[in-house]
């Protein structure tokens, strides 16, 4: 996890304190994650902080990031989910700002997220909202924006959850730039299908 931290000023997903990466281990029911307003460059594996992942109780480690009961209910809705990651990055949170979806225009886009890459509704951080949120209008990829938030990437360990976070960003970039340069077409269905399939099917070892 302080691996998977560390990595998203690196990537560029984060500034200064922003953002936060956490993981779960579904056999001792703890979770870790970033504590809260610490910078990147001087954060150590031992400040990261340690919960118990039901009750939210502080385990071990500095406090844990605001963004904590976000977190701990997405592990609660889908107990698939290993890794989550909450980023501002600037392009993806672009479109987030004015609620649109990033189109699926890119085989890159169908490989990793299998249609476009949805813009929830906005939500207040209070009690469930984000996360319910999230679940409602989520997609079959690992990876949503929050209208006026940010990004949010989730799934089966934290380093794909990184990757997702990595991809969203790239993303957006990409397709805000061809936008500049005239209309950017989606990708017809049966096209995004056989790209998601085989990606998942045949891609890695």
């Amino acid at each position: 996890m302080w691996r998977v931290n560390c990595a998203l000023p690196k990537a560029g997903l984060v500034t200064a304190t922003s953002g936060n990466a956490s993981g779960i281990d579904r056999a001792t029911n703890q979770l870790v994650i970033k504590p809260s307003g610490v910078e990147y460059d001087v954060l150590r594996p031992e400040d990261l902080a340690i919960v118990d992942a039901t009750s939210g109780a502080h385990l071990g480690g500095q406090k844990p990031s605001v963004d904590l009961l976000h977190h701990l209910l997405l592990y609660q809705k889908d107990t698939r989910l290993g890794g989550v990651i909450h980023t501002h990055s600037n392009y993806a949170t672009a479109f987030a700002a004015v609620g649109h979806a990033i189109p699926c225009i890119l085989t890159a886009i169908a490989d990793e997220f299998g249609a476009e890459i949805p813009c929830a509704p906005y939500a207040d951080n209070v009690d469930d909202h984000i996360a319910s949120v999230i679940m409602q209008h989520r997609g079959r990829g690992p990876a949503m924006l929050l209208r006026h938030h940010g990004v949010f990437t989730f799934d089966v360990s934290p380093a794909k959850a990184l990757k997702a976070a990595i991809m969203v960003e790239d993303a957006a970039r990409t397709v805000w730039l061809a936008q500049q340069l005239g209309t950017a077409a989606p990708l017809p269905p049966d096209e995004i299908e056989k790209w998601w399939g085989r990606y998942h099917a045949t891609y890695g070892q």
